[in-house]
C-alpha cells in the first residue's frame, strides 16, 4: 500500500523515513518530494509498504506522532489524476 506522509521535518532523509516505517512491514520504496530548483525537501513524501495490515497499523500509530519536532500526517495515498 502506498502511503502519503506529510509535515516531514526538512532535515529528515529518505533513510530516516524508511527506518521510521520499517517496523510496520517491508518498505519497498520511499520518496521525499524535493523542490526542483533548490533541492530542499518540500515537507512531504510517499512510503510504500508491502503489507496492507502493516500499512494500516502505520497509519494508526504514526498519524499525529511527533517525529523530529513535527507531527506527521500519514494516510493512504490517493492515485494521481
Amino acid at each position: 500500500m502506498n502511503l502519503y506522509v506529510g509535515n516531514i521535518s526538512y532535515e529528515m532523509s529518505e533513510d530516516d523515513l524508511s527506518n521510521t516505517f520499517a517496523e510496520y512491514g517491508e518498505v519497498t520504496s520511499v520518496k521525499i518530494i524535493k523542490d526542483k530548483f533548490t533541492g530542499r525537501s518540500r515537507g512531504f513524501g510517499f512510503v510504500e509498504i508491502n503489507s496492507e495490515d502493516g500499512s494500516k497499523k502505520a497509519i494508526e500509530e504514526l498519524n499525529g506522532k511527533d517525529i523530529q519536532g513535527r507531527q506527521l500526517v500519514v494516510n493512504e495515498a490517493r492515485p494521481r489524476t
